[in-house]
């Protein structure tokens, strides 16, 4: 009998850990300390890489014509490997400008990736800078995800001292590998919205547009891009 009586408690107590542990998996965890940080490195790679875009010559069209973008896209390295079906990709962020006050807003993360683009001048990376355009470029990376040259165009924005032209496109890309041009392709590739950057970096689920429309959350680890970008485009 005593045998019985244990082994009944052995078979609840098993049922209990099962149901304990279906139980956990099914509640949503909160974002890990590793993505917090993953976030946050993110932001000050973007910062650095907008840096350089900023002091480098060879991309004063940029400079001049920042102050007529409605946002900025920086990918602080975009990889030739391990993306979509084996492509290419990488993790940015985005910050758009209101019309009103001219502020930047809180950054949103997002990726980028294609199974075809390469580096025209070799190499395996790039550092990317994407000017958004128009609002209905930043109306569509609102959506989960964006395919450029699709609904939305996109174009290479001019190089080299100097450079002038009238570019006109929903998106214009600049990238560069290495210190120097290269010449990246980007029509075709797929953005899509990095929500598990996003809830880390703000404690709770978040969609791009309540992080840059509606403003409902902040995040002072970003100060230091947003003042940069204000002020090179001003």
């Amino acid at each position: 009998m005593n045998r019985m009586k244990q082994r009944i408690w052995c078979i609840s107590l098993a049922l209990s850990a099962i149901f304990l542990a279906a139980v956990l998996l099914a509640t949503p965890l909160p974002a890990r300390a590793a993505d917090r940080v993953e976030a946050q490195g993110l932001v000050d790679k973007a910062r650095v890489t907008f840096a350089g875009f900023r002091v480098d010559k060879n991309y004063t069209w940029l400079h001049q014509n920042l102050k007529n973008a409605r946002g900025i896209l920086i990918f602080p390295q975009v990889l030739k490997a391990g993306f979509f079906l084996g492509g290419s990709g990488g993790t940015g962020v985005l910050l758009v400008k209101d019309k009103k006050s001219g502020n930047w807003s809180q950054p949103a993360f997002y990726t980028i990736g294609s199974v075809s683009f390469g580096l025209q001048i070799g190499g395996e990376a790039a550092e990317v800078v994407m000017m958004v355009m128009s609002d209905k470029a930043v109306d569509s990376l609102f959506a989960s995800s964006v395919k450029l040259g699709g609904d939305t165009s996109i174009a290479l924005g001019p190089v080299g001292a100097g450079a002038k032209g009238n570019v006109t496109a929903d998106f214009i890309s600049f990238a560069k590998s290495k210190g120097i041009y290269a010449g990246l392709n980007l029509e075709g590739s797929v953005i899509a919205v990095r929500d598990k950057l996003n809830q880390a970096y703000y404690g709770k689920k978040v969609r791009p547009v309540e992080i840059i429309v509606q403003q409902k959350v902040a995040n002072k680890g970003s100060a230091a891009l947003r003042s940069s970008v204000r002020k090179a485009a001003k």
